[in-house]
């Protein structure tokens, strides 16, 4: 068993991932911006059955600062570079993501490096793979990537797709010192360990507590955290992952319509309040004038893309839940914890 850096350990892919590896064997660290997190981070990997003890370590560490990294990964064979900025709002300056994300993956695979690290496996997205494109039949595969001249692009998929294009060209220079394989996720759902601000889980409490008064002409991809999580494991680990990237998504794309329709037929009472009407996009333009939040989706309308998850199937075995499995997990953990309005 070896030891392993996962950065961003008090978030909702992190928080699994370390979950998995010490159900594994591993010796897990994990940077936090905050050592105050530690008790946190403890809570929710008890919430999902794990009580680790001394082999998991914290270690405060920013992307956004040289400040503790070289500390962090100091004897770990592996890194997974996880943690990434990811505002709730729109900032006011794009570089307000986009040199965190840029800098941040730099700052982890210089220390990588310089530590004798054998592989890092990095979190990038779908972000940095399906955007900026005229409509496509054609599934969107790891062999895309997003135009950045393209229409109507957020700060975040920039700042996803510029960070994974620095960290290959950084390896790229290294001459064989440091292997990188990157995990592409869509959508990100599933059984979440506490009060979670992931943009997913979001979605989904919102449209449990019928805060939405419908569902917008939106499309996602869907993939269980856990799957996610078993995703990055085996890139770490398999020696064909090796300079590869990897989309994880379960299934085609659905609508926010069909999202609404499962968690109404699979939850019972506990979504009574969710709303399975479509609402119309001029409906949608005029929420936008009074929403700054509705204004990020408002490119998205309509567009239905989708993606394929067959290279990680052939590759690395991986086999994710379905679309509709992981959306019911996030139901019933948001019941469970009792993050839903009585």
């Amino acid at each position: 068993m070896s030891t392993v850096l996962v950065t961003g350990g008090s978030g909702f892919i992190g928080s699994h991932t370390i979950l998995q590896l010490l159900a594994q064997g591993h010796t897990v660290r994990t940077t936090v911006r905050s050592l105050s997190r530690e008790s946190e981070v403890r809570a929710m990997l008890a919430q999902g059955g794990a009580e680790p003890g001394e082999r998991l370590t914290f270690y405060a560490a920013d992307l956004e600062s040289d400040a503790g990294w070289a500390r962090a990964v100091e004897g770990s064979d592996h890194v997974l570079h996880i943690a990434s900025p990811f505002p709730a709002g729109v900032p006011k300056d794009d570089d307000e993501l986009i040199v965190p994300a840029r800098e941040g993956a730099l700052r982890v695979l210089r220390a990588s490096t310089e530590a004798g690290v054998k592989r890092v496996v990095m979190t990038s997205s779908y972000a940095a793979i399906g955007y900026g494109h005229k409509p496509q039949a054609r599934p969107f595969d790891e062999t895309d990537w997003t135009d950045l001249k393209g229409p109507g692009l957020t700060a975040y998929v920039k700042s996803k797709t510029i960070a994974e294009r620095a960290a290959w060209d950084y390896v790229a220079g290294q001459n064989g010192k440091l292997e990188l394989a990157v995990v592409n996720p869509v959508g990100v759902f599933g059984p979440a360990l506490a009060a979670d601000t992931s943009t997913s889980i979001l979605l989904v409490q919102r449209l449990m507590d019928g805060a939405l008064p419908g569902c917008p002409k939106l499309y996602f991809g869907c993939v269980d955290v856990r799957d996610v999580a078993d995703l990055h494991l085996r890139a770490m680990t398999d020696p064909a992952a090796k300079g590869e990237r990897f989309l994880a998504v379960a299934e085609d794309f659905i609508s926010m319509k069909r999202i609404a329709e499962i968690l109404k037929a699979r939850m019972g009472d506990a979504a009574k309040r969710v709303p399975t009407r479509e609402l119309p996009n001029w409906l949608v333009w005029l929420a936008s004038l009074r929403d700054p939040a509705v204004k990020l989706i408002l490119p998205e309308l309509g567009k239905n893309r989708n993606a394929t998850n067959e290279k990680a199937r052939r590759m690395l075995g991986w086999e994710p839940r379905s679309n509709e499995e992981s959306l019911v997990a996030t139901a019933e953990s948001l019941v469970r914890l009792g993050l839903l309005k009585p």
